[in-house]
């Protein structure tokens, strides 16, 4: 959805508030105008929270608000009704100046049982609002989640601002004409609180009943008695009494360079880049993939797009989806494969075959919770040691790493760059907190899109002493010591491929000791010679004596963390890595600029550990492997107390 500023539109049907309440319009209520929220809706994982928070979200990105956003739901697709760990959530931060993060606590909850409370009652800070669906709780569904009283009514809720709304009733009243069975009713409920969300926070509605006429278009009785709900939702916030506020959140008009922007995913924003790769290398786009998640949206998305010149396979197992793509690169294709953590361990074999053969293989790694199936739909940024060693032998690969939702798009690009001027598998990792979370992305224009031609060996590329000319597969670019790339089929360029070390320049088998440390050496001095942009250091006065380094999506709270101690007067530095192999070539001189260097990561110390093995630097570590990302707050501190040790 592209971003324009637009007034709230109040839904043309006010019928639903006189059958709901028997009540009629009020006056005016107040308003308020705040410059940032953070919203968490949850309930049961089949109770729609997801969809609710990215309507909310979609809606909000019309209105031109920053945002960040950050699902949270469990890993089976229907997780036990009314229990902690079937709680799903869906937490968006809005605001009308540049954020970065999804927020460290809500403003206001939305839980639609008992479960949703209790899972979430922590996070809240004093005076938070809580929306509640009276109708849930149940003595039952109470003592399910360990509630021996009701909290409702035994005063534990007194820190905060509760708001009782029995949303299951409601919703039936609303619906009552609709001729929808109870069950099917009562579903409906998510979009009545979306409705009393959005006249809360003066979201437009428009886009809302759009997008469920268009969901539900080939059962559109359904689909009305979706619109009907959100518009007694809405209706409900503006007549009854226990709702005497709305808020009002400007949009950030001042955030963002001028553009069109649109409400974006990583993964969808990895997707466009890969698409838009295709287009500007002028090559087939082909994704051999597996479905794994949280990697499964970019197979989704790619396989829509048949237009645009991309093929989609989906294989039996992970091992076939990387062997269909690596001969979808020989075959001269722009070849990706997708996945997580458990199938890169899968695909290592082939990606130390497409070392050896040098061929470009983009390999998108999603990374997630583990070991082993470890935690699906959780986020963690634990592959990286995987990526860079998880081969036998030398087998050295590149690896871009995106810092944001929309920075997938560039990442995916730049990947493509490297892997085809290189002739390398390159590794994208993205981590399910990137991939699911959204923000605003400024729609780049053609002209600012990078070029990538790619130039295929056409003609015999070696003279023999006798004049006779001949193809030499690993004769290689002075400059990049890439290999030329050959089409199949292409007449006199037929040559060797496989396993088994090449011989160098004929690329005829080789056991040759002195030919096999010569190409290793060589394919290592290929990726060391990749060249990156240095790394940017943001030190505004230059007076601080700690920095603090990241890579991937630690980029958000890191950032709002150093903000946060700067307002207060501290001295913090900050960069953040983007390309992991090869590193920066200015990154160590950086590291030795300062007296500390802190590496907050959401694994044990992978990046800290290769910091310190290759510069010899003290990179401390501050660790968090829970499955959720950091917190600002959070970071903040540890900043300033690594700091008071300098």
């Amino acid at each position: 959805m592209t971003s324009q500023v637009s007034s709230p539109t109040t839904p043309e049907d006010p019928s639903s508030v006189a059958g709901v309440l028997g009540e009629q319009r009020k006056p005016a209520k107040e308003t308020r105008r705040l410059d940032r929220v953070i919203i968490r809706f949850a309930g049961d994982s089949g109770d729609g929270m997801q969809l609710t928070g990215d309507r909310f979200t979609s809606e909000t990105a019309s209105f031109g608000n920053d945002l960040s956003t950050l699902p949270n739901f469990p890993a089976e697709i229907r997780a036990p009704a009314g229990t902690l760990p079937g709680v799903s959530s869906f937490q968006l931060h809005f605001a009308d100046h540049d954020i970065l993060t999804p927020g460290d606590a809500p403003n206001v909850l939305v839980a639609m049982n008992p479960a949703a409370l209790k899972a979430n009652l922590g996070d809240l800070p004093r005076g938070a609002e809580i929306i509640v669906n009276t109708d849930e709780f149940t003595k039952r569904a109470m003592q399910k989640v360990g509630y021996s009283a009701n909290p409702l009514e035994d005063g534990s809720l007194e820190a905060y601002a509760v708001h009782p709304v029995p949303l299951t009733t409601l919703t039936l009243e609303a619906l009552k004409d609709s001729g929808l069975a109870r069950k099917d009713a009562e579903r409906a409920k998510n979009m009545f609180a979306l409705g009393l969300l959005s006249w809360m926070y003066h979201r437009p509605t428009d886009g809302t009943e759009t997008f469920l006429r268009k969901k539900f278009a080939k059962k559109p009785e359904i689909a009305e008695a979706n619109v009907a709900a959100y518009r007694a939702g809405w209706n409900f916030g503006e007549t009854t009494e226990d709702f005497a506020v709305s808020y009002e959140v400007q949009p950030a008009t001042s955030a963002f360079p001028a553009g069109t922007y649109r409400n974006i995913s990583g993964n969808l924003a990895l997707a466009y880049g890969l698409i838009t790769a295709g287009q500007q290398t002028g090559l087939p786009l082909f994704l051999g993939s597996y479905p794994i998640t949280p990697a499964s949206d970019i197979l989704h998305e790619l396989s829509r797009h048949k237009n645009f010149g991309v093929r989609t396979f989906q294989a039996e197992d992970e091992i076939a989806a990387i062997g269909a793509a690596l001969g979808a690169a020989f075959g001269g294709s722009l070849a990706v494969t997708t996945t997580s953590g458990p199938g890169v361990a899968l695909k290592s074999e082939t990606i130390g075959l497409a070392v050896s053969l040098e061929l470009p293989l983009l390999v998108v790694d999603i990374q997630r919770g583990g070991p082993s199936t470890g935690l699906p739909t959780k986020t963690e940024q634990a592959d990286l040691l995987q990526a860079m060693y998880g081969r036998n032998g030398e087998a050295p690969v590149p690896i871009v790493a995106p810092a944001t939702p929309a920075e997938c798009f560039t990442a995916a690009l730049e990947a493509a760059r490297i892997a085809t001027v290189y002739r390398t598998p390159v590794f994208l990792l993205s981590d399910g907190y990137l991939a699911n979370g959204s923000e605003p992305w400024r729609i780049p224009e053609l002209d600012e899109l990078p070029d990538l031609p790619v130039h295929f060996a056409t003609v015999p590329n070696h003279t023999a002493d006798d004049g006779s000319e001949a193809f030499w597969p690993y004769l290689r670019d002075p400059e990049t010591l890439a290999r030329p790339w050959a089409v199949p089929g292409t007449p006199g360029l037929e040559h060797r491929i496989g396993g088994i070390e090449k011989q160098d320049g004929t690329g005829n088998i080789s056991y040759d000791p002195a030919n096999h440390d010569f190409m290793v050496r060589t394919r290592q001095a290929k990726i060391d010679g990749i060249e990156v942009p240095d790394v940017v250091v943001d030190d505004p006065e230059g007076q601080a004596r700690t920095l603090v380094l990241g890579w991937g999506s630690t980029y958000g709270p890191i950032t709002a963390a150093v903000r946060r101690i700067r307002r207060e007067g501290g001295h913090v530095a900050q960069a953040h890595l983007r390309h992991l192999n090869p590193f920066p070539k200015n990154l160590g001189e950086v590291l030795r600029g300062y007296d500390r260097v802190l590496v907050p990561e959401m694994n044990l110390g992978q990046l800290a550990h290769l910091l310190r093995a290759k510069y010899l630097v003290d990179a401390r570590s501050y660790t968090q492997v829970t499955g959720l990302p950091f917190k600002a707050e959070q970071l903040a501190q540890a900043i300033v107390k690594e700091s008071a040790d300098v």
